[in-house]
């Protein structure tokens, strides 16, 4: 299990490309993925960036418990959480959240429940800068339906 506060844009295809090359043998048959990045659009408003703040130490807690809960929930070999902090412009990868299974169902399964308790539960906050120069906190996430 690994857990990653990125301050720099990344790649999350060459993330999850190092990160899979450490695991060891052919144990899993299944990696399920999700990518999120930066919308330009919020809450019917054009946004041309974002700055992402955490709390250092305790979102890092956070996300290993989550990731924790996954694996008791479902049967994983490994999860991996990658999360951008910063300023952050559109289309840029904000998040990446990965699991390995043995089965496809415990990966999809499981890396929903990655997303959703992050989106619900991690220590972070956004402030979003609009066209007109305006920036304003994000009160609350989008639901994942």
């Amino acid at each position: 299990m690994a857990v990653v506060i990125e301050p720099a844009p990344f790649d999350p295809w060459c993330a999850l490309q190092a990160y899979q090359k450490g695991l060891l043998g052919g144990s899993f048959g299944a990696t399920a993925v999700f990518v999120g990045s930066m919308r330009d659009f919020n809450q019917g408003d054009d946004v041309q960036g974002m700055t992402l703040e955490h709390y250092p130490g305790m979102t890092e807690r956070e996300l290993a418990a989550i990731a924790a809960e996954a694996s008791e929930k479902w049967p994983l070999i490994d999860t991996l959480i990658h999360h951008r902090v910063g300023d952050i412009h559109p289309a840029e990868p904000i998040v990446l959240t990965a699991v390995w299974s043995a089965h496809r169902a415990a990966a999809f399964d499981a890396n929903r429940f990655l997303m959703e308790a992050l989106k619900s539960r991690a220590p972070f906050w956004k402030s979003e800068t609009l066209q007109d120069g305006q920036t304003r906190w994000v009160e609350k996430n989008t639901p994942g339906y």
